[in-house]
């Protein structure tokens, strides 16, 4: 999928070892530079070039023979439930391989104290939305079940691997995504928000807390709040975090809907979707985004990390669990930050299968 149409060229430079000759070093037509990566002695640092502008819909998402297929045989319900099957498995196998360890690791939360987190997150009169009752990721119950919460770290880390085989950890290979994005959101904020500091951060759709952490350990003077409507997750998420040394501003995690978190206006700096809008609906998306620039105080920053570039092949196998990835490919999604009020849309590539979206919310908002 070609993510960017014609526009200036931007250069993205990763930081790995080993490298790829696979990935372009092309600087014809360069407007400007951005650095986004961990600078470390041992790694040599390559230069991906990319086009930023308007995202064109992959050929396989249009009324072709292709995509035409990829339905049909997505319609086949004994080669669904294979793909599904499948698509796990690869998450698991690829964990594997890589001396991550996906059952222990899992054994280890399903057999702790995480569930007496449950009473202290949940909000029992919470109405999930209709898409959020899906199945997602190969379970049935979706994201409303310990099972997954407790296999979500362990299949982000085998997620961050197959993005990058290259690196010479997974460590090393959780700092250059991480970081990448990090850096991303940091180089935005720094150049559109008028020198105002990140104080306060809203991570909707956290998780079990990973992009969470991960900003409260970049921005360590900043109140970093998790939202999400998992209370699996979030018991998750909060259990993790007591296990670790106390900070000086501990995070604060809200079981809501980040369509309506009820949470005031105008009271964040940055407001971050990781890995969020390719399992929602087009409207669910447009009304996170809404919901975003309600939150965002103005010159505040909104981050969106998701999916880049697929293939055919990989499309069909990660449809088969993520049931709304066709919305997510086919929205506009500059477009609709642009309708929504936001400026100063700027997409990245930060991995080789990651792009990262930062827009502004415009510093005369009322």
């Amino acid at each position: 999928m070609a993510l960017w149409a014609s526009s200036s060229w931007q250069t993205l430079f990763l930081s790995y070892s080993g490298g790829s000759s696979r990935m372009r070093n092309d600087r014809r037509g360069l407007d400007s530079v951005v650095h986004v990566g961990m600078a470390e002695t041992e790694t040599e640092a390559v230069t991906i070039a990319y086009e930023e502008g308007e995202r064109e819909r992959p050929k396989w998402a249009e009324e072709t023979p292709l995509s035409r297929l990829v339905s049909s045989l997505l319609s086949f319900k004994p080669l669904y439930s294979v793909l599904k099957l499948g698509a796990r498995q690869v998450l698991i196998s690829t964990a594997e391989k890589n001396d991550i360890p996906w059952r222990e690791m899992t054994r280890e939360i399903l057999e702790s104290d995480v569930y007496k987190e449950l009473n202290s997150i949940e909000n029992p009169s919470l109405k999930y939305p209709d898409y959020y009752l899906s199945p997602f990721h190969a379970y049935d119950e979706g994201n409303l079940s310990w099972l997954a919460a407790a296999e979500a770290e362990v299949a982000t880390m085998s997620m961050v691997r197959r993005a990058l085989p290259y690196a010479s950890s997974n460590e090393k290979a959780t700092q250059e995504l991480r970081g990448n994005w990090i850096q991303a959101i940091k180089q935005h904020h720094m150049k559109h928000s008028a020198n105002r500091s990140i104080e306060n951060i809203l991570d909707i759709g956290c998780s079990v807390g990973v992009s969470t952490r991960f900003l409260a350990d970049n921005f360590p003077c900043a109140k970093v709040t998790g939202l999400d409507l998992s209370p699996y997750f979030l018991s998750v998420a909060q259990f993790k975090e007591k296990k670790r040394p106390p900070r000086n501003n501990p995070i604060r995690w809200i079981h809501a809907a980040g369509e309506h978190t009820g949470l005031p206006p105008k009271s964040f700096d940055l407001v971050s979707f990781a890995y969020v809008f390719h399992e929602c609906p087009e409207r669910a998306i447009l009304d996170l985004v809404a919901e975003a620039f309600r939150l965002l105080k103005p010159g505040g920053t909104l981050a969106v990390t998701d999916q880049a570039e697929l293939s055919p092949a990989l499309f069909l196998l990660l449809k088969s669990t993520e049931p709304f990835l066709y919305d997510y490919y086919l929205t506009d999604l500059e477009g609709r930050l642009r309708e929504a009020g936001f400026v100063n849309i700027i997409s990245v590539l930060t991995d080789p299968r990651h792009m990262t979206m930062t827009a502004t919310v415009p510093h005369q908002h009322v």
